[in-house]
């Protein structure tokens, strides 16, 4: 399993989080999204498939700003 850290700027309620989690989840390989609307953060784990590229498009396309925050991979 591998994870992608990604700074999330825009939300501001429950509602934006709940849509960028969605958004996130919609992304072909993710298999966990957990957005903080306290923290403007989002932690992503994936199959190891999923370009950055693709989880900042998604929530772009729902309103949101976004850019990597730190990336790092775990084997399980």
């Amino acid at each position: 399993m591998q994870s992608i850290e990604l700074d999330v700027n825009g939300m501001t309620c429950g509602h934006c989080v709940t849509a960028v989690t969605q958004a996130l989840l919609g992304v072909s390989g993710v298999v966990h999204a957990d957005v903080s609307l306290a923290n403007n953060h989002a932690h992503v784990e994936h199959d190891g498939t999923v370009r950055l590229e693709s989880l900042i498009s998604a929530i772009e396309e729902e309103g949101y700003a976004a850019g990597a925050s730190v990336s790092k991979s775990n084997s399980e």
